[in-house]
């Protein structure tokens, strides 16, 4: 399960990343402590009822107060009620004992719900072709401008930039600025141009210029405008016929502080074009970060990326582990 930017990626090559694995240990931890940190209001929210939950007659009324909990902290309604389910029965057959085994059980069954599909992000191909899509306001053009400075500086990828978004009208440029700051190039088309037509051009340039990885930003949409859900369908479908199975990943940008709706923007991006995991931003902005638990079981798609903040270093890998720790207030286990 990937908890590093050297474990995030399916390479192909064999080796990690120079500084990968020597440096986890200190690095991790840290990364933990920013991660629980920026989830502070979630972590509030669900902690302290836990603990009084935990320190107290396991009674039907306590397992009521532990269930709307975490629905509170948008885990989901089928998610919570396996779960909570599951610890009650374990707890009444005994295989439990006291608070702090409680906890720790609720964190590993709240990691295993969400641990579906692949984590990692398969860049093997050559060119690999990522595909970003997503509602407006999500954080998907930053999304993809970090995701492209990691790759360099993390994998010493060249990566290509593709400004498919050519409907608003700053995105352009702000997607230039990333790619000074990640080193790479990008390719761009007239204001208002066909989105396919750059996504085609893009995968064009990276095939013949030997570029690794292939990032695709598209305009941002509402999951209900279906015309702009075909154009979007369309767009992948061009790439498609440039290159043999791609693009072969489609990360959908989700803003955890929509909640529940989150759920649906998935579900129904997911039937357009096909997405192969989730980026859940702005966590650090809501208490409900219990949503990327949620999507990821209720959906059976991957989180593979978060953001808790606005740095570099605040768009980082998925760890179901990691992420239950932090959010029900249990302590980082390390590496």
């Amino acid at each position: 399960m990937a908890r590093d930017w050297a474990e995030t990626f399916i390479t192909g090559d064999g080796v990690a990343p120079d500084g990968g694995q020597a440096k986890a240990g200190g690095r991790r931890r840290g990364l933990f402590a920013r991660l629980v940190d920026s989830i502070s209001k979630s972590r509030e929210a669900l902690a302290g009822e836990i603990q009084t939950t935990f320190s107290g007659a396991l009674d039907e009324q306590a397992w009521e107060r532990l269930e709307e909990a975490l629905i509170a902290a948008d885990v989901g309604a089928a998610t919570t009620a396996a779960v909570v389910e599951e610890l009650e029965r374990q707890a009444a057959g005994g295989e439990l004992g006291g608070g702090g085994a409680l906890t720790e059980r609720l964190i590993e069954l709240l990691a295993r719900s969400a641990t579906v599909g692949e984590q990692r992000i398969d860049i093997r191909a050559r060119p690999a072709v990522i595909l970003a899509v997503g509602v407006n306001g999500t954080g998907k053009t930053t999304t993809v401008g970090k995701l492209a400075w990691h790759l360099r500086r993390e994998l010493g990828r060249t990566v290509l930039m593709g400004a498919g978004d050519t409907f608003r009208a700053a995105a352009e440029e702000q997607l230039e600025v990333w790619a000074g700051r990640a080193g790479c190039e990008i390719v761009t088309g007239p204001p208002g141009s066909d989105p396919g037509a750059v996504a085609f051009e893009t995968v064009a340039r990276a095939r013949g210029e030997g570029v690794d990885v292939a990032i695709i930003d598209t305009a941002g949409r509402l999951h209900t405008q279906d015309e702009l859900m075909a154009e979007l369908a369309k767009v992948r479908r061009v790439i498609a016929r440039q290159l043999e199975g791609a693009p072969h990943e489609t990360l959908l940008t989700v803003d955890a502080t929509t909640g529940q709706n989150a759920l649906s923007q998935a579900r129904l991006f997911a039937q357009a074009v096909e997405v192969s995991g989730i980026v859940l931003t702005k966590l650090d902005g809501t208490a409900r970060g219990g949503i990327a638990l949620a999507i990821a079981r209720e959906l059976e798609l991957p989180v593979k990326l978060i953001g808790i903040g606005e740095s570099l270093e605040d768009l980082r890998p998925f760890d179901a582990r990691e992420f239950a720790t932090a959010l029900i207030g249990g302590p980082d286990r390390g590496s």
